[in-house]
């Protein structure tokens, strides 16, 4: 079931397309543990993950983190062709310590 989704612009060659976000509920996994899946739908293909956690709450929260890693990785980032609601404002997605260098707009203010 999804219970988070988002959808990205991305200028192409071809024109703006979208790119759809979307995070799924969490779900129980082995040995107690929990998991989450992610996907993105990047022109060339869906990009789909899922990630781990102690209890449902930290593997949704590393999901998000996930996409945020995803997004600020990406070369469409590195090329400025990526945004939400405008250019240059982020992605509304956190990312950990290491990317924090990358991050733009408000996602630099708030994350």
């Amino acid at each position: 079931m999804i219970v988070a989704r988002r959808t990205l612009k991305l200028k192409t060659n071809k024109g703006i397309v979208d790119v759809p976000v979307r995070v799924f509920a969490p779900a129980a996994g082995p040995k107690g543990s929990w998991k989450c899946r992610y996907e993105i739908d990047w022109p060339e293909g869906r990009w789909a993950m899922e990630i781990g956690g102690i209890d449902a709450c930290q593997a949704l929260l590393l999901a998000f983190y996930g996409i945020g890693s995803e997004l600020y990785s990406s070369n469409y980032h590195k090329n400025r062709q990526l945004w939400f609601d405008a250019p240059g404002r982020g992605y509304g997605f956190p990312v950990p310590v290491s990317l924090r260098d990358l991050l733009e707009g408000d996602d630099k203010a708030f994350f």
